[in-house]
C-alpha cells in the first residue's frame, strides 16, 4: 500500500479515536466538578460525589454490549461501515448532554436523561475501540506493526488532554457561570469535532484482513458464538490484562480530580494542569513505545510496565500528600507517563496478534471492554468508597493498584511474542 495511503489509515485511526474519548472523558472529568451539584443532588456531597462516579461507571458496563452489537456488525459487514456509525452515536449522545436541564429544572428526570446518554455513549465507545485499532494495525507492515497499533492508543490521551483542556478553559469563568453555562460549551462543541471525523475517514477503504476473509467465504454467521467457542482463552487473557491498563489510569486521571481538590487542598486549576500536562507527555510516549516494541516486543514492554507499576503505588499518593504543586505534576507525569505508556502502546497490538481475522473484532472487544467493565468504570468509584470506609486512608487504593498488576501478570504469562510475523498466517 503507497505510503500517503498508509498515512490516511492512521490519521483517520486516530482522529475518530480521539473523538470518541474526548467524549468519554469529558463525562468523567465534568462528573467530579459538576454533575455531583446539578444532576445528583443530595445533602451529603459525598453520596452525590458516588453517585456520580456510578453513573460514570455505568457506561463500562454497557460497553462490552456495544462490543458485541458493533464486533458483529464489524466482523460481518466491516470494519469502515461499523467506525462511521459508532462515532456518530457517540457524537449525538455526547452533544444531548450540553442541552440537557438540571435536577433544579426538572427533578428527577436530569439524572435519568444523563446516565441514559452515558449509556449510549458507553455502547458507542464499546464497539469505535475495536475498529479503530483494527484499521491500523490489519493495515501495517509486520515490522511496523507495534507502532501502526500504538496510534489510535494516543486518541486515548489526547482525547482526555481535549477535555481536560476544555474544562480547564472553561473554569477560568467565574464559579457561577462555569456551573451555569460554562461546562455545557465542550459537550455541544464536539459536535463539530465528530463531523470532521467523519470526513476523515470517508476515504478510506476495508482493512486487507477483513477482505481475505470476505474472499475465503470465512465471515461467521454469529462471530459471538464462534469466539467463544474457539478462543474462549484469548478472551480471558485480554480481560486480565486490561485490567492494569486501566484501573490506575482512571485513578491517576479522573479519581485524582475530586481526591486532590476534596482531600488534600488543591484547586481545580492545578489538578486538571498537571493531568494535561501528564496526558501531553504520554501521549509523546505511546508511538515511541510501539516503536521500541517492534524491535523488543510487545510482552517485556507490558511486563516492565506492570511490574513498576505495582512498586509505584505508594510512591504516587505520598508524593500527592506532601500538598505540593510540583510534586502533583510530578506524580501524575510519573504515573501516567512513563508508567502507563508502554502498558497501553502495546495492548492493542497484543490483543490482535491472539485473535485470528474472522473473530478479531469481537475478540479484542470483548477483552477489552469486559476489562474495562471490571476494572476501569469501577476504579474512581471503588477509590472513592475506600477513602470513605478507611478513614482517608490512601493505603487500600494502593494497594487495589498493586491487585491490579499481579491480575494481569498472570493473565498474560502463557502469551507468545508475535513481533515481526505476520499477523494473519
Amino acid at each position: 500500500m503507497e505510503k500517503k495511503n498508509l498515512n490516511r489509515v492512521l490519521i483517520a485511526s486516530l482522529v475518530g479515536s480521539s473523538i470518541e474519548w474526548f467524549d468519554y472523558f469529558l463525562y468523567g472529568t465534568v462528573a467530579a466538578l459538576v454533575f455531583n451539584q446539578l444532576f445528583f443532588v443530595t445533602e451529603d456531597p459525598t453520596i452525590g460525589l458516588l453517585l456520580a462516579y456510578a453513573s460514570f461507571a455505568l457506561a463500562f458496563f454497557i460497553r462490552p454490549f456495544g462490543g458485541i452489537i458493533f464486533s458483529h456488525i464489524g466482523d460481518r459487514i466491516g470494519r469502515k461501515k461499523t467506525l462511521v456509525l459508532t462515532l456518530s452515536i457517540m457524537g449525538i449522545a455526547t452533544f444531548a448532554m450540553g442541552l440537557l436541564p438540571t435536577y433544579q429544572a426538572i427533578g428527577i428526570w436530569a439524572p435519568i436523561l444523563l446516565i441514559t446518554l452515558r449509556l449510549v455513549q458507553g455502547l458507542g465507545i464499546g464497539g469505535e475501540w475495536g475498529g479503530a485499532l483494527l484499521l491500523a494495525v490489519e493495515y501495517a507492515p509486520p515490522e511496523k506493526r507495534g507502532f501502526f497499533g500504538s496510534i489510535p492508543q494516543m486518541g486515548i490521551t489526547i482525547g482526555m488532554m481535549l477535555g481536560t483542556l476544555a474544562l480547564s478553559i472553561m473554569t477560568l469563568l467565574p464559579e457561577g457561570s462555569f456551573m451555569t453555562w460554562g461546562w455545557r460549551v465542550p459537550f455541544i462543541l464536539s459536535a463539530l469535532l465528530v463531523v470532521f471525523g467523519l470526513w476523515i475517514r470517508k476515504g478510506i477503504d476495508e482493512t486487507p484482513s477483513f477482505k481475505e476473509v470476505q474472499a475465503r467465504g470465512e465471515i461467521p454467521k454469529i462471530p459471538l458464538f464462534t469466539t467463544l467457542k474457539t478462543h474462549w482463552r484469548e478472551v480471558l487473557i485480554a480481560i486480565g490484562a486490561k485490567v492494569v491498563e486501566t484501573a490506575p489510569f482512571y485513578i491517576f486521571g479522573t479519581f485524582v480530580v475530586s481526591y486532590a481538590t476534596t482531600y488534600l487542598g488543591f484547586s481545580n486549576r492545578a489538578v486538571l494542569n498537571s493531568v494535561m500536562v501528564a496526558t501531553i507527555i504520554t501521549t509523546l510516549l505511546i508511538p515511541l513505545m510501539g516503536k521500541l516494541s517492534d524491535r523488543v516486543g510487545r510482552k517485556p514492554l507490558y511486563v516492565y510496565g506492570t511490574i513498576i507499576m505495582a512498586l509505584y503505588a505508594f510512591p504516587y499518593f505520598w508524593l500527592l500528600k506532601q500538598g505540593s504543586v510540583i510534586l502533583l505534576g510530578i506524580a501524575t507525569v510519573i504515573g501516567l507517563g512513563i508508567i502507563w505508556a508502554p502498558i497501553t502502546a502495546v495492548l492493542g497490538t497484543m490483543f490482535s496478534e491472539i485473535f485470528s481475522a474472522e473473530v478479531r473484532y469481537t475478540g479484542i472487544s470483548l477483552g477489552y471492554q469486559i476489562g474495562a467493565a471490571v476494572a476501569g468504570g469501577t476504579a474512581p468509584l471503588v477509590a472513592t468508597a475506600l477513602l470513605a470506609k478507611f478513614n482517608n486512608s490512601y493505603v487500600p487504593v494502593a494497594m487495589y493498584i498493586i491487585f491490579t498488576a499481579i491480575v494481569s501478570l498472570i493473565a498474560i504469562w502463557a502469551v507468545k511474542d508475535r513481533r515481526g510475523q505476520e499477523l494473519d498466517a
